[in-house]
């Protein structure tokens, strides 16, 4: 049997379905009761058993009903799985869109119950990959007049090609420079006059704010996709500058407890995989920062991959739970310094700051699951530029070590992996797509 290490990361990257909660068939029980007469065949079961089950995978000795099959080898794996990543912008969106189905049964009950979608106009300001594209799709075969704003970082150009084909309005471009980054997003607000945005991180809307206000008084509504947006328009709220209303799709039960913790906590692991190998973890000494939904579907993965864990949360409840998990929890600046790797989970910024950097180990891993800007204080050390599609690299940490940064301290699943799997994301825009429908109400 294939070793799970392996077939996660192989199975993950390539499919980009979920793991979480999939039935995997792990051989029939003829060939289970043969394999206990070899003691390091069974042996090998049992691994896999163990890792899969503390990963949230469902073992299975029932072929037909399983939706993956761990006895195949690894070079049987390479040529008969779908390899979703290298398809054609196309056949990219047509795959997701063929397992994304609790979004389109979604809007067909809420047209049917009386949801007219005709003419609303839709900014929609995601993470710009096949399944954000199912998305449009959906929304404007209802009607919609939609159109996408992305930074160069977090777009997949294969996917703003064809959907510019489609006659969706896109502006995104793997190539744009900072300047072209900010004119193309004012384009689309101009383009657009959105009735409504699809946010993340608050950026859009924010932007809407500071720099087409006239577009913003105009607003029904936003609905934010992300922990860090929701506590920016909270912010703004409080501060007295939030003239719209603004759903909180992030605090939905099906985006924490599934996308948060099932899809970025899952798919950041097996995009660390792909970078740094499939057994990178396998003894690591891996400190997590930050014990939300991300931060804990990493840990409990990574542990079962082998990683010895440390949690450091500032929050003592989440702390405690962390222990009550079996985790370590210790302060970061305690740890930093026995650490082979550290990993923000938090959305904060300066989480990660130059003192703890200076601390680090020399040739140490730093990387970010959650993901907003200079969530390690990669601002603080001189001459450092971020370059698109960069998925590892060294940099000299100024008065301390050299240390090995990931995805260039962006979130790393979504910018060097294929984001967040298939399945989990028709959840959260199921979530999205009932936000919208609430704002027209």
């Amino acid at each position: 049997m294939i070793d799970f290490s392996e077939w996660v990361a192989i199975t993950s990257q390539r499919t980009n379905q979920s793991l979480a909660g999939a039935r995997v068939f792990i051989g029939d029980n003829n060939i289970q009761n043969e394999n206990a007469k070899n003691s390091d065949q069974n042996s090998d079961v049992e691994k896999f058993l163990q890792s899969a089950q503390s990963w949230g995978i469902i073992p299975t000795t029932c072929k037909q009903y399983a939706d993956f099959d761990a006895t195949k080898s690894y070079e049987n794996i390479e040529n008969t799985m779908v390899n979703a990543p290298n398809l054609s912008g196309k056949d990219a969106i047509d795959y997701a869109q063929k397992h994304m189905q609790v979004m389109r049964t979604l809007l067909n009950n809420l047209q049917e119950s009386g949801l007219n979608l005709e003419g609303v106009r839709i900014a929609v300001c995601l993470v710009l990959e096949p399944k954000t594209a199912v998305l449009l799709r959906e929304l404007h075969a209802h009607g919609a007049i939609v159109g996408v704003f992305c930074g160069p970082d977090e777009t997949d150009q294969r996917v703003a090609d064809q959907l510019k084909k489609e006659g969706i309005l896109v502006q995104a471009n793997r190539d744009w420079t900072p300047e072209q980054t900010h004119e193309g997003a004012l384009k689309l607000l101009d383009e657009i006059q959105p009735d409504i945005i699809i946010d993340d991180g608050a950026s859009f809307a924010r932007l809407a704010s500071l720099e087409r206000p006239q577009i913003a008084a105009n607003l029904i509504g936003v609905a934010e996709e992300t922990t860090s947006g929701v506590r920016a328009f909270e912010a703004m709220q409080k501060a007295g500058h939030l003239h719209y209303p603004v759903i909180a799709v992030n605090n939905s039960a099906l985006k924490t407890d599934f996308d948060n913790r099932h899809g970025t906590g899952e798919t950041c692991v097996t995009t660390m995989q792909q970078i740094l190998g499939s057994e990178c973890f396998k003894n690591a000494k891996v400190t997590v920062v930050g014990y939300g939904p991300v931060g804990r579907g990493f840990a409990l993965r990574i542990r079962a991959l082998g990683a010895k864990v440390t949690i450091c949360d500032t929050n003592p409840v989440q702390s405690l739970r962390a222990v009550f998990d079996g985790f370590e929890a210790h302060n970061l600046e305690c740890v930093v310094k026995k650490s082979n790797m550290i990993v923000s989970a938090t959305g904060v910024r300066h989480t990660i700051t130059l003192q703890h950097m200076q601390n680090m180990q020399e040739n140490a891993i730093l990387a970010v699951i959650g993901g907003i800007a200079n969530e390690i204080a990669l601002d603080e050390i001189p001459d450092f530029k971020p370059v698109v599609g960069t998925s590892q690299r060294k940099i000299q940490v100024p008065c301390g070590p050299q240390i090995t940064l990931i995805s260039e301290g962006d979130g790393t699943n979504y910018t060097t992996g294929g984001g967040n799997p298939i399945e989990i994301m028709d959840f959260s825009f199921a979530v999205q797509v009932s936000a919208v429908a609430y704002l027209l109400e």
